[in-house]
């Protein structure tokens, strides 16, 4: 019996060994292949501009009277870019609504963004789409209201859910929000 626990505590322990000097010789990983730009850390580079969106949500959007009306906006808002960056991320509303309040030379003050609004029409089973200019936002609670010129479209019939796609491109300075966010390659934090 005792030559039989022997046997075992050896056969574990050359097993043990074997596993611990296998698990050396292995290669590492090849890295993952990097799509867009690599992240540098710890190294400033001058900002470069990455053309990105602003995507807001809302329990639902009302356009009336000049105005659009975001009900139940949620708190953050999505940026994303396309092909060769792919990169995504999120900025607080507050932030973004800061680009309405900036001396900036080129504010959303000074050069409103345009906007597309997308609301589900619950009855029809579809999405009515309205093409507007963002002036003057006005955050109450979790209404959102914008000053707008209307370009096309209406949002007649639309009781759902909403989605307002920003446009982001002409923005070669550094903002608050984008240092919050993933559209800046290399930017330097905003004071």
């Amino acid at each position: 019996m005792n030559s039989f626990r022997l046997s075992v505590a050896l056969a574990t322990a050359a097993a043990t060994l074997g596993l611990a000097f296998g698990a050396t010789a292995q290669t590492p990983p090849a890295a993952p292949a990097v799509q867009g730009l690599p992240k540098v850390v710890g190294t400033s580079q001058h900002p470069r501009l990455i053309p990105s969106m602003f995507v807001l949500n809302a329990r639902g959007a009302k356009l009336q009277d000049k105005k659009l009306v975001l009900e139940g906006v949620a708190p953050s808002v999505i940026v994303f870019a396309d092909r060769p960056v792919r990169s995504a991320g999120h900025a607080m509303l507050p932030h973004v609504l800061e680009e309405w309040t900036l001396n900036a030379p080129n504010s959303f003050a000074k050069d409103p963004p345009n906007a597309t609004v997308s609301v589900l029409n619950k009855a029809k089973a579809s999405v009515v789409d309205a093409v507007v200019t963002l002036k003057s936002p006005k955050l109450e609670g979790d209404r959102l209201t914008f000053d707008v010129d209307v370009l096309e479209g209406d949002l007649a019939g639309a009781d759902g859910g909403a989605s307002v796609f920003m446009d982001l491109v002409n923005l070669p300075v550094t903002r608050r929000s984008s240092s919050r966010a993933a559209w800046y390659a290399g930017a330097a934090p905003a004071r």
